[in-house]
């Protein structure tokens, strides 16, 4: 099967001809080295190159994220949440401070109100 390359002038694309089919296929040629490959299995599953790994910080167990930016799909780690951050989209208004007599009167109600059938 023979094809004529068409070559732009800076070397970004290369359209090939099938002469057979009559097909124009487009190529698109970076100049950056791709930093690794994955291979997809039947199971539409890939897996993560090492060099990738590290670079992203992720290791088993890890949630990645896909987002959709035009022409590109991007993967991202997804953020990491300390316990200050979940406590504070459950609970967004501060609590009100107490003194430690206020604590101790409330552990004693709960304990009279917990034993007090017995």
């Amino acid at each position: 099967m023979s094809a004529a390359a068409l070559r732009s002038d800076d070397g970004a694309a290369t359209h090939d001809v099938c002469r057979q089919c009559r097909v124009s296929i487009t190529v698109v040629i970076y100049s950056a080295m791709a930093l690794a490959h994955s291979k997809l299995t039947a199971q539409g599953q890939i897996s993560v190159p090492a060099t990738v790994r590290r670079k992203l910080g992720i290791g088993p167990g890890s949630v990645l994220e896909w987002d959709d930016d035009g022409e590109r799909v991007v993967v991202r780690r997804v953020g990491r949440y300390s316990s200050e951050d979940v406590h504070r989209s459950l609970f967004p208004t501060r609590p009100q401070p107490r003194t430690l007599a206020d604590l101790k009167a409330g552990v004693r109600q709960h304990i009279r109100k917990r034993h007090a059938g017995r």
